[in-house]
């Protein structure tokens, strides 16, 4: 062999080895972009990540990811690069595609005068060499773009996505593949063609998945909704709980994961840390679903189906009646009847104070309750009785609130049955926390909480996010029987006080107050006139 030949050979054999070689590197990319786009959650990264891998094996200058829309029989544009003009456009870029969609059908005919129409209705790969002197396509709309930006769009490849279920739901356009060696414009080889169906396939399967699982988290967010509008729906006066309490618990659980020193700086939430906390608050009531709605409306304390106060009213007029009667008999002179009547008049008022329950009741108050409750009257049976039964002086001697201990144990009884609901259920990894952080919103930092008296060190922050957020969510509501919702420096005067008595975590209230959360919260949710200015030395337990 001479040396020319040689010299041919060695250089014939050293190319052949650069393009096995530069194929394999391919090939490994290919495999690394797959397990990437596997693991990928956001659908618009995903679908960035699809179109620049797929210009990235195929060394291509520009390309646009169309998806299908079945319903309107389009192709809808989601993704389109331009190296050489620096356009970026859809995707995570935050600049929208203005070009319309592109019909699959004119007047009922399928449309194949398209690159991309083409590939998906007929399902197969089209390669063009040179869009200027290819035939069978309307390249109108390309040569337009081109005339405009000075651009030269030549060489084409689209591939169809096709599912697991083998069914087209978009396509990839790369435009203009690039010679490594001279920079120029080639043709897409059969090799990027064979790399580029590869990747469709794994992502158009990746793009499935991520839409299976997004279609699954809505409907399993909806099923929780629903749950939820059952239970707001159930009763006039918790309407919007299920709303309010997981949206101030994000608001608190971001303000701690801004926080840079003390306990909380370690505290860091993920994407996947954030959906469990959120999944968390909106079923952390999810058991209330079983309460009576006798007990969560009870607006008074004598109210069962109907407040009962009004016959205790008719039970004072057959005693003014009595008295009237004893006047006119002689027994009792006419001071003596208007002084009963007076007193009567009192009493009645006074117990109309106490069944509406907005404040604390004192020993006296109760003992007046029961010194009333020994008048005697007749009833309707014509029977000598007491005044007031056991049942009515246990409700009207409640010292805060409307609810009797039965009736607050029948209100607590809720988070049992939300942790025993929630626990039944098959979590995936990624949520298996949300029945504890649901359970621990009635727990206290001191142990003294339900349902399980759990201290502080035994609980998750992001329960005892939820905590808080219950509480002051409780305080500042305005559709509750038996108050109206407080202002802002009430409530954070109360909530202050909890963290004084160790109610809740000192910590996260600190963060609530610092960070204004609170405001954040009441800009949102409270009336105006409940957003009062608040002097935040003078909240109890604040440490700036």
């Amino acid at each position: 062999m001479d040396t020319a030949k040689l010299k041919a050979y060695m250089a014939q054999e050293h190319e052949q080895r650069a393009m096995l070689e530069s194929l394999l590197n391919r090939l490994s990319d290919l495999n690394e972009i797959g397990a990437a786009l596997s693991s990928e959650r956001d659908i618009n990264h995903l679908l960035e990540s699809i179109l620049v891998a797929a210009k990235r094996i195929t060394n291509a200058d520009a390309g646009t990811l169309y998806l299908v829309d079945a319903e309107k029989q389009v192709l809808t544009f989601e993704i389109l690069h331009n190296d050489s003009l620096n356009i970026r456009m859809g995707g995570t870029s935050g600049n929208p595609i203005p070009f319309y969609p592109i019909a699959l059908y004119h007047d009922g005919k399928p449309n194949l005068a398209m690159v991309v129409s083409y590939s998906v209705l007929r399902g197969e790969t089209v390669n063009i060499p040179d869009a200027y002197i290819a035939e069978g396509f309307d390249f109108s709309g390309t040569k337009n773009f081109d005339s405009k930006t000075g651009y030269q769009s030549r060489s084409f490849l689209a591939v169809p996505l096709r599912n697991h279920e083998q069914e087209i739901i978009g396509v990839l356009q790369l435009i203009n593949a690039i010679d490594a060696t001279t920079g120029g414009v080639k043709q897409f080889s059969k090799d990027d063609q064979q790399l580029l169906e590869s990747l469709a396939s794994q992502a158009a399967i990746a793009l499935s998945n991520r839409r299976l699982i997004q279609q699954l988290e809505v409907l399993f967010e909806s099923l929780i909704s629903l749950i939820n509008t059952a239970i707001d729906d159930k009763s006039p006066y918790t309407g919007g709980h299920c709303e309010r309490v997981p949206a101030l618990t994000m608001m608190l659980a971001e303000a701690a994961n801004r926080a840079k020193t003390g306990t909380l700086k370690d505290f860091n939430l993920t994407d996947k840390d954030r959906y469990e906390l959120k999944i968390a608050g909106l079923l952390h009531d999810c058991g209330k679903i079983t309460t009576p709605v006798h007990v969560v409306d009870k607006s008074t304390k004598l109210q069962t189906i109907y407040d009962r106060i009004h016959l205790i009213d008719t039970r004072f007029e057959v005693l003014k009646r009595d008295a009237e009667i004893e006047m006119f008999k002689g027994g009792k002179t006419n001071a003596e009847y208007e002084e009963a009547v007076h007193r009567l008049d009192e009493d009645r008022e006074f117990l109309r104070h106490c069944n509406i329950g907005s404040e604390k009741m004192q020993d006296g108050d109760i003992d007046r309750v029961k010194l009333i409750a020994k008048y005697q009257w007749h009833n309707e049976r014509g029977e000598q009785a007491d005044f007031l039964n056991a049942e009515e002086i246990e409700n009207l001697t409640i010292r805060a609130g409307t609810l009797t201990a039965a009736e607050r144990e029948i209100i607590n009884h809720h988070i049992n049955v939300t942790i025993k609901m929630l626990e039944a259920l098959p979590w995936p990894n990624h949520l298996k926390r949300v029945p504890e952080y649901a359970g621990g919103h009635h727990e206290r930092m001191d142990g003294k909480g339900y349902p399980k008296g759990l201290t502080r060190d035994q609980m998750s922050i992001q329960a005892r996010v939820m905590g808080i957020a219950d509480i002051f969510e409780a305080l500042t509501a305005k559709d509750r029987p038996y108050k109206e919702g407080k202002t802002l420096t009430e409530s954070l005067s109360i909530l202050g006080k909890f963290k004084e008595n160790g109610h809740i975590d000192p910590d996260l209230f600190d963060v609530f107050i610092r960070e204004k959360v609170y405001l954040t919260y009441a800009q949102q949710f409270l009336k105006p006139e409940q957003i009062d200015m608040v002097d935040e030395r003078r909240i109890p337990g604040y440490m700036p």
